[in-house]
């Protein structure tokens, strides 16, 4: 057979990719010149295949937008490669998701696990998204946010045996790893920082009780007033989950009463907004009849007013926190290594 007729041959068994059709491991031996398993393993980080052929591999894969399909992968070793992301879907944790899938996203490229986002609506059963995922096996490992001091959603996760993380800690007594954000030392800082500016009376625009968060940042609030001798004004049946709106009207009543505080803490980025539009609208001014103190996620409040005292709180970094900790957990890790608590610096520290 001449070289011509071998090429021609070549070229009838040279694998098609049709208009709408996936690349296969079968295109992308075919264009790299390996055989399939080589290709697969090499996409696998195998250790004896070589660097320079991993990188010609995934190079063509690239190029070629090819993506293993799962349910291929699920077929032959029960695994999905897919992390769910169980996030509630109010306003501010809105705020800070596109930061936390950013993160995630960033330690999951270049493994073979994709990012599944599983909304929830915080009025209905909040158990219906982690069962969905526990019956249908449709992903390897899940990510918690809105943790409760007692969260059914974990002890479930435990008694399954399924892989999990989550964003905030617990009070259940069972072991799991989580990454969470200090906000009892939040709240005492602030506490402090108002004091320094001759602050006596505070009030706080806190979080949700039922999260395990708001009882941390309530401590460290209460914890700063006792050691600085400062006196609470009670803001009771509002929190920073409450539409904007009405935070903001009941900021202006609280400041238009005759018990109100010289100094406001607040709890989120959003919640600082309305508060300030509050004060505003009751004829007051930050830095004049009051001071705030707030975390916020955007680095945006100092901008916006700068007499506010603004810490900031990376939801970027915790995501990568989070998805390090369920992939060590998925590949078996103690989860006792998986532990960690953030902390933060005041804007005008940096």
């Amino acid at each position: 057979m001449s070289g011509s007729d071998r090429a021609s041959a070549g070229k009838a068994h040279a694998p098609q990719i049709l208009e709408g059709e996936r690349p296969t491991l079968k295109t992308i031996a075919y264009l790299t010149g390996l055989g399939v398993t080589t290709v697969s393993r090499a996409l696998k980080d195998a250790p004896d295949i070589g660097a320079d052929t991993k990188e010609r591999v995934r190079l063509v894969a690239r190029q070629l937008g090819y993506q293993p399909n799962r349910a291929g992968v699920r077929l032959r070793t029960g695994k999905t490669n897919v992390i769910a992301l169980v996030l509630g879907m109010d306003a501010e944790i809105m705020s800070m998701t596109g930061r936390m899938v950013y993160g995630i996203s960033e330690v999951l490229t270049g493994t073979p696990y994709h990012l599944v986002l599983t909304p929830h609506i915080s009025s209905a059963d909040p158990m219906v998204p982690v069962r969905y995922i526990a019956e249908t096996g449709s992903a390897d490992g899940v990510i918690l946010s809105r943790t409760e001091p007692d969260d059914t959603r974990i002890r479930f996760l435990t008694e399954r045996n399924i892989p999990f993380v989550t964003h905030g800690r617990t009070e259940m007594g069972l072991t799991h790893p989580y990454h969470d954000f200090d906000n009892e030392a939040f709240a005492y800082k602030a506490v402090e920082r108002l004091a320094a500016r001759g602050r006596k009376r505070l009030a706080i625009l806190p979080p949700p009780k039922q999260l395990t968060y708001s009882g941390h940042t309530m401590n460290g609030f209460r914890r700063g007033l006792r050691d600085y001798g400062l006196e609470e004004v009670p803001f009771d049946g509002i929190d920073i989950e409450v539409p904007a709106a009405e935070q903001k009207d009941a900021v202006e009543n609280l400041m238009r009463g005759a018990n109100a505080p010289d100094g406001l803490i607040c709890c989120s980025g959003s919640s600082a907004i309305a508060a300030a539009a509050g004060i505003a609208s009751s004829g007051k001014a930050i830095g004049r009849e009051i001071d705030m103190a707030a975390k916020e996620s955007a680095g945006v409040l100092p901008w916006f007013q700068p007499q506010i005292i603004a810490m900031n709180e990376d939801f970027t970094s915790a995501g990568r926190e989070l998805a390090r900790a369920l992939l060590a957990r998925i590949a078996g890790a103690d989860p006792t290594s998986w532990q960690s608590i953030a902390t933060s610096t005041w804007t005008d520290e940096t």
